[in-house]
């Protein structure tokens, strides 16, 4: 449905006429909803019109619009010789994860909108995003999501804005759910510096009743993991993990069985190396976050189970030149080469290495020559590959997808930035990068006669090598790809990573990156860092000069009383 105007005007030689329209809405309580019989109340409509009825009202509210985006996408900023990127850092990836914020999912051209509502996984991911914008509003989305958890630290998998309530249109047991929860309040911790968010008294299942402290929830989170390993010590799936779509306990075969709802949510076999990957790095947070309350017992189980997760991946999750995708509800190995089909996919190579799995022993840069070899393409990373050409009743609604799109080997730009971060994680700037230009809209403008969505805006998902149509994009605006982007540009390509004790300056940058500037808000500071980058060098960070006094190492630590911070640095 749209709506359009005709109007049909005269002018004479050198005469102007200015038209206003308006879209709007004004709310009315019930006992003022009518101002007549079955006539609309219109007294707050006219009074919001009155602001706008002439051109210099216009103006200033559009001069006022431009200033609260101004001042919000400042907190940062990037100066470089790359137009593109600084363009794209500076105001479109940032404007689109406020987008995310306001809407989620939920109000969607390609969604099911506002019978889906928010989901609890894709809100606890946009808020890596937006986290350093509305802190304060980043704080009660992470209030608001606690509330919907369980009390066994499983999680609704999505709720409602309006109400604020968990359901179950789509069902739970979605096994990835309950830790994206840490993910999420560690990042506003690092940003914020405010641990008293951890002793906010939260319901569980929306229950005054059952309320318990927000750190309560995180335990809750970790607890639920380590409570549901399978039979090689790696976190069962249940219905599903951050691939919606594969669903190891589902065994569907009528085609009006929802893939999400039908069948068991807890098989006792199918495991998840993703979660697994997932586990390591925020059971690690949870620790670091314990260790600095002093719960000096509660860190040090939180880094054992790290540990010991990070083990079971190497030891039962590996395939000799990458990392396994899962097991499924027979106990064998999915993303294997032993498999016919789908014998790599890409969201284990991605998290496991940017949770640090293999780091050490060489397996991480196996596993991402891998991706390279086996998932690359022109317009970015496949999901999978091969792909699966026939239903797999074990496999769920993957293998029911048309082979290049969506989840059976399409490029799905939100985990595209998973395997940028991990190249980062090992050193290689270039790789890293080469990874973030492909799905990078600025940087394929050139190609949007194939791309076909905006060429300013991220889109779930990118027509794979088996498609048609390769290159292709669908579904823009409202994606965990804004926020995952964004947090690969800031915090690990450019490398403002916002840290428990302050500010971590760690680029990893390309080879065509001699230089950048960087401004930064943080914890109502702001922060001005000169990177010079010799040539020859990816990453590294030896020492710094912060405010004329040289630090060793990269972390810049709060000083009481310093609003500004004068960063010079050289890597090496």
């Amino acid at each position: 449905m749209i709506g359009s105007h005709r109007i049909e005007i005269l002018l004479n030689p050198g005469e102007e006429m200015s038209f206003i329209f308006l879209l709007g809405y004004a709310e009315n309580t019930d006992e003022e909803k009518w101002e007549a019989p079955n006539v609309i109340n219109k007294t707050h409509a006219r009074e919001t019109m009155s602001h706008f009825q002439t051109d210099d009202q216009i103006e200033n509210a559009l001069d006022k619009l431009a200033a609260y985006w101004t001042d919000l996408l400042s907190r940062y900023s990037l100066d470089c010789a790359d137009e593109k990127l600084s363009r794209m850092t500076n105001i479109w990836n940032q404007y689109q994860c406020m987008v995310t914020f306001n809407m989620s999912r939920s109000a969607s051209y390609f969604e099911s909108g506002t019978g889906r509502g928010m989901g609890f996984r894709d809100s606890c991911q946009d808020l890596l995003g937006f986290v350093h914008l509305i802190p304060d509003r980043a704080r009660a989305r992470i209030l608001d999501i606690a509330a919907t958890q369980m009390e066994d630290g499983s999680a609704y998998h999505q709720y409602q804005p309006l109400t604020k309530r968990g359901n179950l249109d789509i069902g739970s047991g979605f096994n990835d759910d309950p830790l994206w929860l840490i993910a999420a309040v560690s990042a506003y911790l690092k940003e914020t510096g405010d641990f008293s968010i951890l002793d906010e008294k939260v319901d569980f299942d929306n229950d005054a009743s059952k309320a318990d402290t927000l750190l309560e929830h995180l335990k809750r989170s970790f607890n639920y993991t380590l409570t549901h390993l399978g039979p090689h010590n790696l976190p069962l799936i249940g219905r599903a993990d951050w691939n919606d779509c594969l669903n190891l306990n589902c065994f569907s075969k009528e085609p009006r069985e929802p893939f999400q709802t039908t069948g068991p949510s807890e098989g006792p076999v199918a495991e998840s190396v993703f979660i697994a990957g997932m586990f390591v790095k925020y059971a690690d947070e949870y620790a670091r976050i314990n260790k600095l309350l002093g719960n000096n017992k509660e860190a040090d189980r939180a880094y054992k189970a790290s540990k010991d997760m990070s083990d079971a991946i190497l030891k039962d999750g590996w395939d000799g030149k990458w990392f396994l995708r899962a097991y499924d509800a027979f106990g064998e190995k999915v993303g294997s080469h032993e498999n016919e089909e789908g014998q790599i996919f890409i969201e284990p190579q991605g998290f496991c290495v940017l949770a640090g799995v293999g780091v050490e022993s060489g397996e991480a840069e196996q596993a991402l020559d891998s991706v390279k070899e086996k998932l690359d393409t022109k317009y970015g990373i496949m999901l999978q590959q091969p792909a699966y050409q026939s239903y797999h009743l074990n496999l769920g609604e993957i293998s029911s997808c048309p082979p290049g799109y969506k989840e059976n080997a399409g490029i799905f730009c939100h985990n595209n930035p998973w395997v940028s971060i991990a190249e980062t994680v090992i050193g290689r700037g270039n790789r890293a990068f080469e990874i973030y230009k492909k799905t990078f809209p600025a940087y394929i403008e050139d190609i949007s006669e194939i791309h076909r969505t905006e060429p300013y805006v991220y889109s779930q998902m990118i027509a794979g090598a088996d498609a048609p149509k390769h290159g292709e994009a669908k579904n823009s605006w409202l994606t965990g790809t804004a926020a995952w982007t964004f947090v690969n540009v800031s915090q690990y390509i450019l490398g403002l990573q916002p840290d428990y004790d302050g500010l971590i300056v760690n680029p990893c940058l390309p080879d065509d990156i001699h230089e950048l500037t960087l401004h930064r808000t943080y914890r109502d500071s702001n922060y001005h860092i000169h990177v010079v980058k010799p040539e020859g060098i990816e990453k590294g960070v030896p020492e710094m000069l912060v405010n004329g006094q040289k630090v060793s190492g990269n972390l810049i630590r709060p000083i009481e009383g310093t609003k500004e911070y004068n960063v010079e640095i050289v890597m090496g």
